[in-house]
């Protein structure tokens, strides 16, 4: 996925800093630090989690891998597919990710529905299409 995903993290990192920062030089107070030092393990364990999740097509499901010491694995048939369609916000386009909205046959709410933040979501997007739609595009012939 896109790394915009640990943007807030980073952000909570990055603001946690500036109050310690003013807390310690204003107060004295050397143990505020381990708050900081908290916002930091919190920033480490959304990048490791943003490590290992995976977006996998194969020739017959789709799938979406996430999780660090409990994995969960959502899975679609690729015959149940009946339109995957692209979303991008105007966020998603300055800073290049978009959103996977997956249609399927016989489910009213499919476990993998929506896929958010996306990478190089044109692409992606038209392998994902060529992938899901190509047994119907071909002929027998």
């Amino acid at each position: 996925r896109h790394p915009v995903v640990m943007l807030p993290a980073l952000l909570a990192a990055a603001a946690t800093l500036l109050v310690c920062a003013v807390i310690g030089t204003a107060f004295g107070l050397a143990w505020v630090w381990w708050a900081w030092v908290l916002s930091l393990g919190y920033l480490g364990w959304k990048v490791i989690a943003w490590s290992v999740e995976f977006f996998i097509v194969t020739e017959h499901r789709s799938m979406v891998v996430t999780g660090v010491l409990n994995r969960t694995v959502l899975m679609m048939p690729l015959g149940k597919v009946t339109d995957i369609e692209l979303q991008r916000s105007v966020p998603g386009r300055m800073l290049g990710y978009g959103e996977f909205v997956i249609e399927s046959a016989g489910q009213k709410k499919p476990l993998l529905h929506r896929v958010r933040f996306m990478p190089y979501p044109e692409q992606l997007y038209l392998e994902c299409c060529s992938v899901v739609f190509s047994s119907e595009d071909e002929s027998p012939d």
